[in-house]
């Protein structure tokens, strides 16, 4: 987010090639999530996994987060469209947007984590739920990397 706000929004707004370059990239790479989700259709699984400790968990997390690359490409390609440079510092607006991305984020796993027994529980029963929310999850990746393909810079 740090990236995207200092160095690249500042060449994206001053170049208009450097714009087409970012959003053509993260155009196709959410198209190329979704379609690997709606080819896969297993984003997301209810089966069982293996007994760990916190430490081993959180370790696991902290540095699957830290060292993936595809929030930030996620970011850079999603959150420019929703600024507006005559609402004030494209930066701070950026830097909001990646506070609050990272803040529903955060609410979201915590939600997922707390319910997920249960949730996993209800959704054995329910395989064409979980198809469809898998169907439904590239659907949106692909609908959100046209979305941005067609965005215009402002």
């Amino acid at each position: 987010m740090l990236a995207a706000t200092f160095g690249l929004t500042l060449l994206i707004q001053t170049s208009e090639l450097a714009f087409y370059a970012v959003k053509i990239v993260g155009a196709g790479y959410l198209i190329w999530l979704g379609i690997k989700a709606l080819r896969a259709r297993r984003l997301f699984s209810v089966a069982s996994a293996q007994q760990q400790s916190l430490q081993t968990i959180f370790s696991t997390g902290f540095l699957s987060a830290a060292l993936n690359p595809k929030p930030g490409l996620f970011v850079l390609a999603f959150v420019p469209q929703f600024v507006n440079p005559s609402l004030g510092s494209v930066s701070l607006q950026m830097m909001g947007y990646g506070v609050w991305f990272a803040v529903l984020t955060a609410i979201g796993f915590s939600l997922m984590g707390i319910f997920s027994a249960q949730l996993s529980g209800w959704l054995q029963n329910k395989p064409k739920l979980v198809a469809g929310l898998n169907i439904g999850a590239g659907v949106t990746f692909v609908a959100s990397g046209l979305a941005v393909a067609f965005m215009k810079q402002r």
